[in-house]
């Protein structure tokens, strides 16, 4: 039975366990941003062995590039990307402490294995809702890697931000659960 349920972020062990893939969450607190470019940056400097320019211990990252700010407002369109093309560098940064993804579509064998080890969750926004997304973003602020522009990373205060659990901490999946109804159809 899916639930609806109001987090308040970061995440601890104790709320990640008690999510179970098909919840619908109301994120509030904060969170960090990142796409393509940031995430191989962060890789990369993890690899070298050096010190990551930004914590990524307890933190949730939201796959998203905001379209820039309308005035009175802390950033413009901000719905997800799609996550795959974070795969190859989610387990390193889930293995490194980032507790929490954000963004659209399936995700890997692998990226699920990282999300059962570490304790884990993959949220995801539902793409063509950026406008709406965006009223629950409340402020911004850019943490590093200003020269990718809107793919920095920024931090994100947010209120009810709408996400639905789709791979817990224990490796269910609501794609796959829900695929397999329609097949037995």
């Amino acid at each position: 039975m899916m639930k609806e349920k109001h987090i308040r972020l970061p995440l601890n062990e104790e709320t990640i366990l008690s999510l179970k893939a098909g919840d619908t969450v109301f994120l509030s607190g904060t969170m960090i941003t990142g796409r393509d470019a940031a995430h191989n940056r962060l890789f990369d400097c993890l690899s070298r062995g050096e010190t990551c320019p930004i914590e990524l211990k307890g933190e949730v990252i939201y796959y998203v590039g905001p379209a820039p700010a309308k005035p009175g407002h802390a950033v413009g369109s901000a719905g997800p990307t799609s996550s795959y093309r974070m795969d190859a560098y989610a387990p390193v940064l889930l293995d490194y402490g980032l507790k929490g993804m954000i963004g659209k579509g399936d995700r890997s064998p692998e990226v699920i294995d990282a999300i059962i080890r570490n304790k884990a969750i993959y949220f995801v926004a539902i793409g063509g809702l950026g406008a709406t997304i965006s009223k629950s973003i409340l402020k911004s602020e850019t943490l590093c890697y200003e020269d990718l522009g809107t793919e920095a990373i920024q931090r994100f205060w947010v209120k009810d931000f709408p996400a639905i659990v789709v791979i817990d901490a224990f490796g269910n999946n609501l794609y796959h659960q829900e695929q397999a109804k329609y097949k037995s159809i």
